[in-house]
Order: C-alpha cells, then structure tokens, then sequence
C-alpha cells in the first residue's frame, strides 16, 4: 500500500463511483495524497474537494487524463495540479467532450452492422453525466450477452485495430505538454508500456516539456518498474505511480493505494510541483 495515487477516474468519465465515494474509498486505505484524473474533463474535482474536505490530513490534487495520437500509437497523459479554473483548458475539454459523443455513437452504429447491436441510449445512461468512453459501450455490449468478459470488447470490436473502433480528435502529446504546462500543471506519461515504442517516444517527449512518468503502475512487476524508473533517470524525468482504478470488474483492476510507490516518492511529486511553480494544495485541516 501507498500513501499516494496519482491516477484514478470517477463517474465524471468512465469510473464506477462518485468522485465523493472515490474519495472516501482512497482515504479509508489509507492514501493521503491523492488525484482524480478523469479523461478529459475536470467536473468532478469540486465535488471531490468538498468530500476531501471531510478526511482530515488529506492532499486532493486536481488532474485530467488526455489520450494522444502518434503515428501506430497511442499516449495517455496525465496534467497533475492544472488549474482546474483555467479557461482555455475548460474549453479545449469542452470540445473533446463533444467529440466522444460523436465518436461513440459511430461505434454503436458498426456494432450494429456487425450483428452485436446495442442501444445508443442504454450507452448514454450508463455513462450518466460522464463523458462517454468505449468502457460504456462495452459495458452495454456485456449487458446484452454479446461478451463474456468485459475486456472482450476491446479484443474483439473497440480495440484500437478493430472493427467497430473509430479515432478520436487528434491531440498530438506535443500539444497534451503545452495544454498541461500553460494550465499551471506537469505532464506525466502515463502507463508507458501501453505505448508502441515508448522509449524512443518518451526521448522525443522529454525535450519537449515532458517532467514525468507513470513508473509505479498497478500491476507492473518489479522488474518493469525498475526498467522504466532507469528510463525516468536516464531522462531526467520524475517518478509518478498510480492504480488507474476505475471501479469496473476486470483482471488486473486495483484498488486506490494498492501500488508499489514508495511513500517517499509520493511526497517527492509534491516538492517536484512546488518546484515547477505549480500550486500544490494544503492538506485538509484536522
């Protein structure tokens, strides 16, 4: 168990509690520093602050999660402690939003030319007032018996090479950086073994703003946090961990705080933020 969970997502994007229940989750294990990273929208980081509130001692820090495009590939960034009242950035989420809507609604209407149909309003009520991802879609897909396992819908239809999958607005992770770093935030790659190549494309990211890297992810051995922390230092580039949890029943989902990070790397991103004249919060008040 860790003090700190740099990533985790809520009912805002394509979690499975409240932004309050997934706070109070984290605290009751303990985690005390800790970031809500929805993709592609801060709209739970009020409600998340007033339920952080709650639980003396306790770090919130706001995120976003922004997934990218490079060429055969993708990359997740996270903006950890973005001013989550800057403008620009609400603005760009805002148009991303609208853009999920859309690309959602295109894999709904391939399922159904695939023979799995499902309903484009059961997506919508299962995401709510989150913006609508493909663990929506699956998710519809394994309540109608098309799948037996939620990860199949990736597999078979939604993944990034299959046949109901659909690009999404192009964000190059150049531009994730610049977004990030103009929002007052620092830009982690996140979950970097997810990404085809990704040391050559951490290389080409550290001399382009990129500060750190997802290295203490939730189920990586030790060897391959001990690969990528040596990339990290090789780059010059901080150390970040997270579970990425989202709530869903799926093999290798995680608890908040149920990560190798150390506490005392943990605490380090907070004197890291400071130095990159981030705002850091105060812990709540006992």
């Amino acid at each position: 168990m860790s003090i700190g969970d740099f990533h985790n997502h809520s009912t805002c994007s394509d979690g499975k509690l409240t932004p309050t229940q997934l706070v109070d989750l984290a605290a009751s294990r303990g985690v005390r520093i800790f970031a809500l990273s929805d993709h592609d929208t801060l709209d739970g980081q009020e409600e998340a602050a007033r339920a952080a509130a709650r639980h003396p001692g306790f770090t919130l820090i706001p995120g976003v999660e922004l997934s990218c495009d490079v060429p055969g590939t993708e990359v997740h960034m996270l903006g950890l402690f973005v001013n989550r009242h800057d403008q620009a950035l609400l603005d760009q989420l805002e148009q991303f939003r609208r853009g999920r809507i859309e690309r959602a609604e295109k894999m709904v209407e391939a399922l159904a030319r695939l023979g799995v149909p499902i309903e484009w309003s059961r997506v919508q009520e299962i995401a709510g007032e989150a913006s609508v991802g493909r663990p929506h879609v699956a998710q519809a897909l394994l309540e109608r018996g098309h799948i037996q396992r939620f990860e199949e819908a990736f597999d078979r239809y939604l993944g990034r090479n299959g046949p109901a999958y659909f690009e999404r607005q192009k964000l190059t992770p150049h531009d994730a950086i610049t977004m990030i770093r103009a929002a007052g935030g620092l830009p982690i790659f996140a979950h970097p073994s997810f990404t085809d190549g990704y040391e050559e494309i951490a290389t080409d990211l550290a001399a382009h703003g990129l500060l750190g890297m997802e290295v203490y992810y939730k189920h990586y051995e030790p060897e391959q946090v001990e690969a990528l922390r040596q990339l990290a230092d090789r780059l010059g580039l901080f150390t970040s961990g997270g579970s990425d949890f989202h709530g869903i029943e799926r093999d290798n989902e995680r608890q908040p705080g149920d990560i190798p990070l150390p506490d005392a790397v943990a605490l380090a991103m907070l004197d890291r933020a400071r130095t990159e004249g981030c705002t850091v919060p105060e812990p709540t008040a006992s």
